[in-house]
């Protein structure tokens, strides 16, 4: 199956070579023909897994179709196949450059994602990168909805990747964009990942000031959201280990998973305020379980 595949795919780049020649009777090359042959001939390939080859043909047919950008995007994928990730991520990128171009920003903010959640799993910070680009896409088309949740994807990722100053910042973007499309439940829970992070940072202040801009938020004065981060400071602030544990366990955070090595290496790094080793592994446990929590923090 395979062989017969690869032959038919060599058949189709014979033809797509045809089309490109000039004679006397054919003066111009016929591009299109020969873009459709190559699309042929990369599908062919694809079929039989020859993956190299079947980029090559994708990349022929953009050469030779300009108009079609999905074939470089597909060429992306091929690198894909082969586990070469950087490659992969270049050739889609690239495709959406061309989208934009095209007047088609949707579709760059899309690929965009997808070549996100490709990356992710081996190189976070390139990830990171593509979300926020697909969310800038969607922010300047409107689009905030879309916009907001790749936004909590690079937020969950920058607090993975111990950059917390740029998460505080996107968590403040999420909040905006969350009030602006009038979704103030999210708004509170952005609040209690603000507080988290900030207490995290060793930043009180910030903390406190997060909680109190928030009480013009419709409901948020007095909500579930708005007790336990008011308690989670009083306990901070006091070193109080009993009310800051009882806040971290309680149904807002328990029910999660959680990230207790990222603390404790944080402790031995001395990057934290004066206090017990086990309120702050309390407080940090907290942190981590808001951020591998898509459902309530992202």
């Amino acid at each position: 199956m395979a062989a017969q595949k690869i032959n038919e795919a060599h058949e189709h780049i014979a033809k797509a070579e045809k089309c490109l020649k000039t004679s006397l009777t054919k003066w111009k090359p016929d591009f299109d023909s020969a873009a459709s042959e190559y699309a042929k001939a990369a599908v062919c390939f694809k079929n039989a897994k020859q993956y190299d080859q079947a980029k090559d043909a994708y990349l022929k047919e953009a050469e030779y179709h300009t108009e079609n950008k999905t074939a470089i995007e597909q060429a992306g994928m091929m690198m894909k196949e082969q586990k070469k990730m950087p490659e992969a991520i270049q050739y889609i990128e690239k495709a959406c450059m061309m989208y934009m171009e095209n007047g088609t920003p949707d579709t760059a903010a899309m690929a965009l994602d997808r070549a996100g959640k490709l990356i992710e799993p081996i190189n976070l910070e390139k990830a990171v990168d593509l979300y926020q680009k697909a969310a800038g896409v969607f922010e300047n088309e409107d689009r905030l909805r879309q916009a907001v949740e790749l936004l909590g994807k690079a937020s969950r990722l920058l607090v993975r990747l111990k950059r917390l100053d740029e998460a505080a910042v996107a968590l403040q973007k999420e909040k905006n964009m969350y009030k602006e499309i009038e979704n103030f439940p999210m708004c509170f829970k952005k609040t209690t990942a603000q507080v988290l992070i900030h207490l995290h940072r060793g930043d009180y202040v910030a903390a406190d000031k997060c909680v109190r801009e928030s009480y013009s938020l419709p409901g948020y004065s007095g909500s579930e959201d708005c007790v336990a981060m008011e308690t989670l400071l009083q306990g901070y602030d006091e070193q109080d280990e009993d009310q800051v544990y009882r806040v971290c366990n309680s149904p807002l955070l328990k029910y999660m998973d959680n990230d207790v090595s990222t603390a404790d290496m944080l402790l031995q790094r001395n990057v934290l305020p004066p206090a017990t080793i086990k309120t702050f592994i309390i407080l940090f446990k907290a942190i981590f379980v808001c951020y591998d929590s898509a459902d309530c923090y992202l």
